[in-house]
């Protein structure tokens, strides 16, 4: 049993020794690789341009096209001043407003009274058709003198001509009830507008 330990510690050394040179042999051929230089020549090449005459071209800008011929005036039509189906000409419609004041009443000190009333503008629908009518309207006349929360109380035809009605009442404007030479608020204030066609 001892020969083969001594001889498998012979073999180990063998074994040792031959790796041992086996690497230096291996180092020793990387390191003259790394001192031996590039194989070779680089060449850079540089190509020199001959100079050259700059040629200028003169560019002139296209002339701008010529303008399209503007249309030939067309004839201003002409409206008669009866033509009420068109709805251009305003002086064919006729507003009657007027003003019934009911409730609130007048004091000594001032009374209201309407400063700017606004004509109302006659609904398109109705002005083709040849619609007459008329709205009756209540509001509040405030302490500015302005109007305001109107109600259609009675219309005819009913909801033609309410919109335009409260619209034109809005713009109404009033010098204001003063009591004790206070302004004050007047509930209750009536109006009724009248929508007739011109003949």
């Amino acid at each position: 049993m001892a020969t083969r330990y001594f001889a498998s510690f012979g073999l180990g050394i063998v074994i040792t020794l031959v790796l041992f040179f086996v690497m230096q042999a291996v180092i020793a051929t990387d390191e003259a690789r790394l001192d031996e230089g590039a194989k070779g020549k680089l060449l850079d090449f540089v190509r020199l341009e001959e100079d050259q005459e700059l040629q200028t071209k003169q560019r002139k800008p296209k002339p701008p096209p010529p303008p399209d011929e503007p249309p030939p005036d067309m004839p201003k039509p002409e409206f008669e001043s009866s033509d009420i189906s068109q709805g251009v000409d305003v002086g064919a419609v006729d507003v009657d407003v007027n003003l019934n004041v009911e409730g609130g009443g007048f004091s000594s000190d001032g009374e209201y009274l309407p400063i700017v009333k606004v004509n109302p503008q006659y609904p398109r629908r109705a002005q083709t058709r040849g619609i007459e009518g008329y709205v009756l309207l209540e509001y509040i006349v405030t302490k500015t003198g302005a109007v305001r929360d109107p109600v259609v109380i009675e219309a005819k035809p009913p909801g033609i001509f309410n919109r335009a009605a409260i619209n034109a009442a809005l713009k109404y404007k009033y010098k204001p009830k003063v009591v004790n030479g206070e302004p004050i608020d007047v509930a209750g204030v009536k109006t009724r507008i009248t929508f007739e066609m011109a003949d």
